[in-house]
């Protein structure tokens, strides 16, 4: 399976870089941005790339750059959460940033997260598997980082 990989070249990925950079940039050294992998027994490679990472204190650091709190991202939050432990790290924590709205949230991973995290993998992997995945006509597409690659033969 290829790697889908457009993030780095996304206006929306460096918004939020610089919005990491300068809402925060106090932060110590001992931060750091990390890229955890794992792989599956089925031969799928789980990849993610956490923004900050606080090894003292076993703390995942998300920040978003929206003004709205979202499921989605504390799924994410999840999900790196469930590759660290896979790759050995016992009970990671996260904190979910939002500096937009001055707020935060404390994330954890349950054991029930976990059969959802690989449901989520498995539909992932049968998406990618098919030559063209659905067009999903949705609002919430025009701001993700991957539409180029989506719609590109809609144009």
């Amino acid at each position: 399976m290829n790697a889908i990989n457009m993030e780095p070249t996304s206006d929306i990925v460096y918004d939020g870089k610089l919005i990491h950079e300068f809402s925060y940039n106090e932060r110590s050294e001992k931060y750091s941005e990390i890229t955890v992998s794992h792989e599956l027994e089925n031969g799928i490679t789980l990849i993610g790339k956490i923004d900050f990472y606080n090894r003292s204190l076993n703390l995942v650091h998300e920040t978003k750059r929206s003004d709205k709190l979202e499921l989605a991202h504390e799924w994410q939050v999840k999900y790196y959460l469930w590759l660290l432990t896979l790759n050995g790290v016992p009970n990671p924590t996260g904190l979910l940033e939002y500096p937009k709205l001055r707020k935060t949230m404390d994330i954890e991973l349950s054991e029930a997260d976990v059969p959802s995290l690989h449901r989520m993998v498995d539909s992932i992997v049968v998406l990618y598997q098919q030559r063209c995945p659905p067009t999903i006509n949705s609002g919430i597409c025009k701001n993700c980082s991957y539409f180029d690659l989506c719609y590109i033969d809609e144009v």
